[in-house]
């Protein structure tokens, strides 16, 4: 009953931990169980996969679609550049740190590979269709639900998209730990377990440093808007930043983002504004999570990694990241379209990619909201003439 009531996290760390011990002495059999489990849970991941995005990207672009003022669209533009930017931060530093840690770790030759293993049976659950067919009719069914006011068709995704997250939080989530220890199992078995552990190891030490980075970056623009001292504008926030690393959700540190932006200077309409957009649209920390985690596991297959692949993966990811659930691992939940269709991911990829992400969740998350904060400053430097003189013409 303990474990069921610790978080993901915990029981991400017991899988992986319990995975690699039992790898070393489990029986065949045993692990053949496991293995198709696994199976049949990848190919449930991929059915949900094109849902998830149709599910989840149509009533988001509805619901951002159908505020057409000004304020709306240079927010959004601001959170969507800062959000590509610091993918390209992310995939620029690692494109010339990640080679050499990766080859610094590289597997035993050693290690007697062994044949496949198989399930006992396998089940094919093919998608209803693929992710740019998913993705291509969310944009249209959203901005024509927007832009129509087609209530009645926009009411239909909303419901859809509960079920989605429902299904989402109750069934994938609180399976994903038994779907990693299978995953662990096996490359234990295999003998990449200590590998891939090794690098990932390093890899996490520069997505913490860069997190950091991109929050400096961001409140020196911000400063350098308002004429303020940046580093007392990000010292400020760090309420905000300390309660996101506590509960990993954008959305339970809404009250103390706002609170801290209107100590910045914020006027309070623009804050009230701003802040609960960003905490759905504006996914800084974690592209560049996504995109560092993403471009180690493209080097440890020996993939394409190039830059112009990736800019196009940043620059869809930015635009998927707006429909991320508010759900622990939501964000690369919803990334997995792209990690799939634009690099190319197995299922075991995926598999990692969850399992790193969701070890540095609430890093992520906080440099999100702080840099909400900073996004706020912006826009109301902008508007904030503006606002004044419609109030006083009102």
């Amino acid at each position: 009953m303990n474990f069921l009531k610790m978080g993901l996290l915990p029981k991400i760390i017991i899988a992986i931990i319990l995975g690699v011990i039992f790898g070393n002495f489990m029986p065949m059999p045993l692990v053949r169980c496991f293995i198709t489990f696994n199976d049949i849970f990848s190919q449930f991941l991929g059915f949900m996969i094109p849902l998830i995005i149709m599910g989840l990207v149509t009533p988001a672009i509805a619901d951002i679609g159908k505020g057409a003022g000004k304020l709306l669209i240079v927010t959004v533009l601001i959170a969507y550049f800062d959000t590509v930017l610091a993918g390209v931060l992310a995939y620029g530093t690692g494109s010339v740190l990640f080679p050499s840690m990766v080859e610094s770790a590289a597997a035993p030759t050693d290690v007697a590979q062994p044949e496949k293993i198989l399930p006992y049976f396998t089940v094919s659950i093919p998608p209803m269709f693929d992710v740019m067919t998913g993705l291509v009719f969310s944009f249209m069914a959203g901005l024509g639900a927007a832009y129509t006011n087609a209530i009645s068709l926009k009411g239909i995704f909303d419901d859809f998209r509960k079920i989605i997250t429902k299904t989402i939080a109750e069934a994938i989530i609180p399976l994903l730990p038994l779907y990693i220890f299978g995953i662990f199992l096996n490359m234990t078995i295999s003998g990449q377990a200590f590998h891939i552990m090794s690098v990932f190891a390093m890899i996490i030490c520069v997505i913490v440093v860069l997190h950091f980075l991109i929050m400096i970056y961001e409140f020196i623009i911000a400063g350098a808007v308002v004429k303020k001292n940046p580093f007392r504008l990000l010292w400020t926030m760090v309420g905000a930043y300390l309660t996101a690393l506590g509960t990993s959700s954008s959305a339970a540190t809404i009250p103390v983002t706002y609170e801290r932006t209107v100590k910045n200077g914020v006027s309070e309409d623009i804050a009230g504004f701003v802040v609960p957009l960003c905490a759905t649209i504006h996914m800084s920390g974690s592209a560049m999570k996504i995109t560092a985690c993403a471009l180690t596991i493209c080097m440890l297959n020996g993939m394409e990694y190039s830059l112009p692949l990736f800019i196009h993966f940043i620059m869809m990811l930015a635009i998927i990241m707006v429909a991320a659930p508010g759900v622990p691992g939501g964000a690369v939940m919803a990334a997995l379209a792209p990690l799939s269709s634009i690099l190319g991911f197995s299922v075991e990829d995926q598999a990692l990619m969850i399992a790193l992400y969701i070890a540095m969740d609430s890093f992520g998350t906080a440099c999100n909201v702080t840099g909400d904060g900073a996004i706020a400053i912006v826009v109301d430097k902008i508007f904030k003439n503006k606002l004044k003189e419609a109030k006083v013409s009102e």
